[in-house]
């Protein structure tokens, strides 16, 4: 009888805080955009979970937010999927 090992990996994705923390800050969407260095569009696509974050959007979170450190800008949930492994 042959054994067989199952692995289950979950599936991550990571979340931000910046959208909560940008109103004491920025005025509004754009403005912190601006200060992040990316599109407008960019971000409003975060925000309605139209869009993944990702690398980029993390490590330009740091350029709007230099008083925080990564780790409390972003981190990582599981997303609830599942991926059977054999």
């Amino acid at each position: 009888m042959a054994s067989e090992i199952l692995r289950i990996e979950a599936s991550v994705e990571l979340e931000t805080r910046v959208f909560d923390l940008y109103h004491g800050r920025y005025s509004n969407l754009t403005d912190m955009a601006r200060a992040m260095g990316i599109s407008v569009s960019q971000v409003y696509r975060v925000r309605q979970g139209k869009r993944t974050i990702s690398e980029k959007f993390v490590t330009k979170t740091k350029r709007a937010f230099p008083e925080y450190r990564l780790d409390d800008l972003s981190h990582v949930v599981p997303s609830g999927k599942q991926y059977d492994k054999k």
